[in-house]
């Protein structure tokens, strides 16, 4: 049973690991990472893709999922007015298979 619970455990926190479960929050210190969406695709270090079901959004590739509370949520963002302040700098795409990471030394911080 214990062996059951352990590997049930390590399961659920590497499922949970890459989700992109999104939840967007009104100030910046409830936010895990403050984040800024730039005007063009070039100047983005992450393509991001609102996706519309939770389960779409599994993997670290730039496909966002908004959760409507953030208990929901596997980061609570803070959208910046400058991109000075920002920890992420993003661009919404309109396609899923454009989504992804442009700047992969900033992927740490949407794990």
């Amino acid at each position: 049973m214990k062996k059951i619970i352990s590997v049930s455990t390590i399961l659920m926190t590497l499922m949970s690991v890459n989700a992109q479960k999104i939840h967007s929050v009104d100030s910046d210190y409830k936010a895990d990472i403050n984040v800024y969406v730039v005007d063009s695709d070039y100047k983005a270090d992450l393509l991001v893709y609102k996706v519309n079901s939770d389960y779409k959004a599994k993997d670290n590739n730039g496909k966002w999922f908004f959760t409507d509370s953030d208990y929901e949520a596997d980061k609570k963002i803070f959208f910046v007015n400058s991109g000075y302040k920002a920890d992420l700098k993003i661009f919404f795409v309109g396609s899923g298979y454009k989504a992804g990471w442009k700047n992969s030394s900033k992927k740490h911080l949407m794990y």
